[in-house]
Formats: structure tokens, sequence, C-alpha cells
């Protein structure tokens, strides 16, 4: 299971935000150039600047939270899927048909936990329906 977290980990590489690089210093530095190369007879509103570069950090600090929430419920997933190999599963496969087998392993596809059944087939997490030990005794649901 190990090597499926780890491939599903370089296999969704962020993407390089250059925004998100930038520090406290580089607003700085931003705004003093901006106050300094300014017309002296138009004067620009240097608190309506900080109050947009503010919020403007505050939105990528917003979007690097959310990003990060959505890596864990992917690890999540993987660990709960996991859990499920060896265990026998109904569930809908992306056509909506109703499929049964047995875990054999456990991959991200798109973003998502997919569970491999024994026969070759795949059940997306989300659309598990019943989990049953291999013995046939019923699970959680």
């Amino acid at each position: 299971m190990s090597a499926a977290i780890g491939s599903a980990s370089t296999a969704q590489a962020a993407p390089v935000n250059q925004f998100a690089q930038m520090e406290s210093a580089d607003f700085i530095r931003v705004l003093v150039s901006q106050l300094s190369n300014q017309d002296p007879f138009e004067p620009q509103d240097s608190g309506a600047m900080l109050e947009q570069l503010s919020s403007l950090r505050n939105i990528e600090s917003q979007l690097s939270l959310q990003e990060k929430l959505e890596q864990m419920l992917v690890q999540n997933q993987i660990s709960v899927a996991g859990a499920l190999i060896g265990r026998r599963v109904t569930g809908l496969d992306g056509a909506g048909a109703q499929v049964e087998g047995l875990v054999s392993s456990v991959r991200v596809q798109n973003g998502k936990a997919v569970l491999g059944l024994a026969d070759g087939r795949t059940i997306d997490m989300s659309r598990v329906l019943t989990i049953a030990a291999d013995d046939g005794s019923e699970g959680e649901s």
C-alpha cells in the first residue's frame, strides 16, 4: 500500500504558483516602489493598496489551505481504502452497473481513491455500497 501512496504523491504534483512564493518583504518592496514612482500631483491611496495586497494574500492563503485539505482527504481515502484490501465489496462502476468483487489494490485516479478488484474491474470509493469480510459475512455499508 505504501507504493500506491508514494505514486499518488508524485502523480499529483502541485503546479508552481509564483504568487505563493512571494513573501511579505516582496509586498513591501512593491508598495515602496509604487509610492516612490507615483505622480506627486495625483497621489494614490496607499491604504487602499495595502488593503488590496492584504486581500490578495488572504485569498492565496485560503487557496493553499484548500489544496492541503484536498490532499489530506485523498490520503484519508487511501488509508480507508487500504483497509479494504482482502475484503469483498459491492458498488457501482463508472457506467452505474452494480459490481461485486474482492479488493486487491488501491490507487488514486483523478484525485479519488479507486478500489481495484481481483477480476480487474474498479470501483470508486465514493460508490461503494456494501463491505463484507471475504468469508461472506456483512461488514460496514
